[in-house]
């Protein structure tokens, strides 16, 4: 404990700047998306917070919201005229006694594209937000940029218990030859593996500047995929040594840039869905969400490798929190869609009970996420 405890104060300087720094942008530009659509569909906004919980600060605007930030930086909401509370629960009460004039400019009476609107206008500010974010490095920084066919035969590691440790091969060797057959790159190494179909291969390496000859047998073996489950791959199981050099950021034009912005979105819904469907599927466990305090030292990590990462981590966030409030999760935006869907189904909505039993149902549900992705984060190590 007093070691954590050294490391969360080593955190605070840097880490928490970062923290809210990344929060606060995210959730910001999630409830603009809320607040401008709204404003354009004629919705009264009583309120925008970023945070829960008392006010450290706010203010009024010409329109009587009040916008405002508050202690617990985890979030933020938009608060309409019509709503209960934060979770954009109907008022029923107070809808009932509404005069003509007041329904005008309250949520729950607006018709029912302009709801669906109001609720899709924050995950589309989320990934509108990322790839500009992405666009702006790719234009400014540049994109990192790998020359595979230049990635040298050069083994960087040896996955335990594989052909290649069975074989003794190590970390730093340079494949010669195999089958005879000179090698210079890493990717025509992977095409002999691939090509073998299992039969025995004759490795030439150099290992500190002396020759050797091992034999290989190539065969399916375990590894942990990026999604952190266990997979099978046909191989000998080395990775090559990455060598910095060859990665280099290359500026791109800004049609170019924001193209390969697009790409670099859709592959992290893409990964990100992937995984959800692997638990779902039970091909994968719970272990590598992250909640908080893992933003937090992510956070940290990414702000002291310079501003660029931290704005690409923030970009990498915005994605995650736009697609992850589309799920269809009562108190999300999703579950919102949801309701409208059933809605547009039945030709009026979901009654008051089935409505509560909803959001009920659903804070459950993520509030037990929150919590298994902070114990997630509790429990791995290095915690700061």
């Amino acid at each position: 404990m007093p070691g954590v405890l050294h490391g969360l104060i080593a955190w605070i300087p840097l880490g928490l700047p970062a923290f809210l720094f990344v929060i606060t942008v995210v959730v910001f530009f999630h409830e603009l998306g809320h607040f401008g659509i709204a404003r354009l569909c004629g919705v009264k906004v009583e309120a925008f917070s970023i945070g829960f919980g008392p006010a450290i600060a706010q203010w009024y605007d010409r329109k009587g919201t009040v916008w405002k930030i508050c202690w617990i930086p985890l979030g933020g909401y938009v608060k309409f005229y019509g709503d209960l509370d934060a979770s954009s629960a109907p008022d029923r009460e107070h809808m009932e006694r509404m005069t003509p004039e007041e329904q005008r400019g309250a949520f729950p009476f607006k018709p029912l594209y302009q709801r669906i609107a109001v609720v899709l206008a924050g995950p589309a500010a989320n990934f509108v937000l990322a790839i500009a974010i992405f666009t702006l490095v790719f234009v400014t920084a540049g994109k990192p940029v790998l020359s595979n066919s230049a990635i040298p035969a050069r083994i960087g590691a040896v996955t335990a218990h594989s052909p290649a440790a069975d074989a003794a091969l190590k970390p730093g060797d340079l494949i010669r030859s195999i089958d005879s057959r000179p090698v210079s790159r890493f990717e025509q190494v992977q095409r002999a593996i691939h090509a073998s179909h299992g039969k025995t291969l004759t490795v030439g390496i150099e290992r500190q500047g002396t020759p050797l000859t091992l034999q290989v047998t190539p065969r399916w073996i375990d590894i942990s995929d990026v999604y952190g489950s266990d997979a099978k791959l046909f191989g000998i199981g080395v990775s090559p040594r990455l060598d910095p050099s060859l990665v280099k950021s290359v500026r791109l034009g800004p049609v170019e840039a924001m193209s390969a912005a697009g790409q670099q979105t859709w592959f992290i819904v893409d990964t990100t869905l992937t995984y959800m469907w692997r638990i779902v599927s039970g091909r994968s466990d719970t272990n590598q969400l992250s909640g908080p305090v893992g933003i937090a030292r992510i956070s940290q990590k990414a702000a002291s490798e310079g501003f660029v990462n931290l704005l690409s981590l923030a970009a990498l966030i915005s994605v995650s929190i736009g697609l992850i409030n589309l799920f269809p999760i009562p108190i999300l935006d999703g579950g919102h869609l949801l309701y409208y869907g059933c809605e547009a189904v039945l030709g009026r909505p979901l009654g008051a009970q089935a409505q509560e039993l909803g959001f009920r149902l659903g804070l459950a549900v993520v509030l037990g996420l929150f919590f298994l992705a902070t114990w997630n984060d509790l429990v791995r190590p290095s915690l700061f």
